[in-house]
This record gives C-alpha cells, structure tokens and sequence, in this order.
C-alpha cells in the first residue's frame, strides 16, 4: 500500500511534468509583440545590430519550440527561458531604436539651423578662397557589411561649412553605396575654424575625399 510521503511525490512530479508539458504561450506570445513593437519603431534602420540580435534570439526559440513538438514527452522549461529572452533583446531593440530616432531627428534639425544660418551663398573653395581649417575630426566607422563584402574605396562628398564653421550640408558626389552612409555621418560632425572672407565670417564649399581601406 502506498505511503503518504509516496503518495506526495507522486502528485509533485505529476505537477511538475504537466507544468512542463504546456508551451509558454504568454511568454511566446508577449516575445511576438514585443519584436513586433521593435519593427514599428524603425529598429532595422535605427537599430541593426539590436535586431539581429533580437531576431537570432527569436529563431533560438523558434528552433527549441520545434524540438520539443517532435518530441512525445515534451519538457518546455527551455523554451520558456528562450521565449523570455527574446523578448528582453526585441524591447532592447524597441528601446535603443527609439533613441536612434531621436538622434537622427536632432541631428536633422541641427543641419537645417545650420542652413538656416546661411545669409549668403556659400562660395566655392579655390583660388584666392583658402580651405578652411579643420578643427574637429570623426574617423567614419567602416559598415561591417562593407567590411564583409570587402567593399573599399573613395566616397567624396561635398561639404559646406557655414559662417559658424560647423557643416551645414554635405552631399556625396561620388558614391560607393555601401560606404556613402557612414562617410555623411562622420562629415556632419566635422568642425572648422570661421571661414572669413575679407574678415568677414561666409560660408564655404569645399570638397572632402573619404577613403575606406583594408588590410
């Protein structure tokens, strides 16, 4: 006959194995809408590697849910774990998608002040029109995919700089598609000493050769 403290184990491991035996369809479920949350905020073009990130831990527990549903007694513990750090990495995306967006729409407004300032033409550099001096440098980050796809070259872009001596618009006239992005993104925080013609402060064009190497 089967004692108490049997009895009492049996029912725990029956609670435990059916406990187990339930996919976690909140969790799966809360994992789904938060990627989709990070989708909605621009994560792929404000957050790359956030969502890559975010994705390859979706497909983790997309592959473990598959494992467990091929299996005749099946144990969910791992896929719960799984489904709850999807959804950590697709609200990181969420969250770091949203601060790229805030960036890139003070940046645009920064630019537009900035052209805004110009209260004449800007008059190429050449001639008697000295370069202005440089003052602050940003080395552009070379895109990984670019890197992968072993993609180098010059991207050369146009750059006015205002009365202030601060970038107010730079255009790529030379372009190498995968490179062009990350060369405007480190001109624009360029720097230059006033540019001053007859001593006073007027905006300059000049034109900037960016050049991507690998080893």
């Amino acid at each position: 006959m089967p004692t108490r403290a049997n009895v009492v184990a049996v029912l725990m491991l029956t609670f435990a194995l059916t406990a187990c035996s339930s996919p976690p369809t909140a969790e799966m479920d809360a994992a789904r809408n938060s990627m989709t949350s990070a989708t909605q905020a621009g994560a792929d073009k404000y957050a790359s590697e956030s969502l890559e990130a975010a994705e390859a831990a979706r497909s983790e527990l997309d592959a473990e849910l598959r494992v467990q549903e091929a299996k005749w007694i099946k144990s969910y513990g791992r896929t719960r774990e799984l489904a709850v750090a999807a959804k950590a990495a697709a609200d990181k995306a969420a969250t770091d998608a949203a601060r790229g967006s805030e960036l890139a729409e003070e940046a645009a407004k920064e630019r537009a002040a900035a052209r805004a300032k110009l209260r004449r033409a800007p008059i190429r550099v050449g001639g008697q029109i000295r370069p202005p001096v440089k003052t602050k440098d940003v080395t552009p980050v070379y895109p990984a995919v670019a890197r992968a796809a072993r993609v180098q070259g010059e991207v050369v872009i146009e750059v006015t700089v205002g009365e202030d001596g601060k970038v107010a618009d730079a255009r790529v006239v030379k372009s190498i598609p995968l490179l062009d992005q990350a060369a405007l993104d480190a001109v624009r925080q360029w720097e230059y000493q006033p540019p001053l013609l007859n001593g006073v402060p007027t905006p300059v064009v000049v034109t900037v050769t960016i050049n991507f190497t690998q080893p």
